[in-house]
């Protein structure tokens, strides 16, 4: 899907300024305890499942949606694994400026065929943990949280 209307709406007026905007990331396991994560089509990474959650959409339901949206993957939310915003704004390659405060979901999948679904991938697919793609920090932590058996990661850190 991309860029939600709603951002669309608000660039019109703010510009390239820094929105500070609430995202997702989904950690979907099947049943034989592989990981689902995407090929990003933006910079080429590989990377668990993530997206912007819409006005008056509950985080979970949006984790589920954009796992169906970018992978045709049905799931159900299982547990809050990671609430974190992130340290360091993101600058699009048109200058638009984000930061994101993201909830990360451990899910479960319960049907559909992973497969790239809309234009934000480039592939998808299963993954076993130990034959794991090369992927940035971000997506490691998160599959890390999702597996331990602990409760919800919060980072208590201050910025200065």
């Amino acid at each position: 899907m991309g860029t939600p209307d709603f951002i669309r709406d608000i660039r019109a007026s703010a510009g390239h300024q820094l929105l500070f905007l609430p995202g997702v990331s989904a950690v979907v396991f099947d049943g034989q305890g592989r990981v689902l994560l995407g090929r990003r089509a933006d910079n080429g990474m590989w990377a668990v499942v993530g997206g912007i959650v819409e006005p008056g959409e509950q985080p979970a339901a949006c984790a589920v949606r954009e796992v169906y949206e970018e992978t045709g993957v049905h799931c159900e939310v299982e547990r809050i694994v990671l609430v974190q915003t992130l340290r360091k704004p993101v600058v699009y390659p048109n200058g638009d400026q984000c930061q994101f405060m993201d909830v990360s979901f451990r899910c479960r999948a319960t049907g559909g065929e992973a497969r790239v679904n809309d234009d934000e991938s480039t592939e998808v697919g299963w993954f076993a943990l130990d034959a794991l793609p090369e992927m940035k920090r971000f997506s490691n932590f998160r599959i890390e949280r999702a597996l331990a058996d602990e409760p919800t990661w919060f980072d208590n850190t201050t910025q200065g």
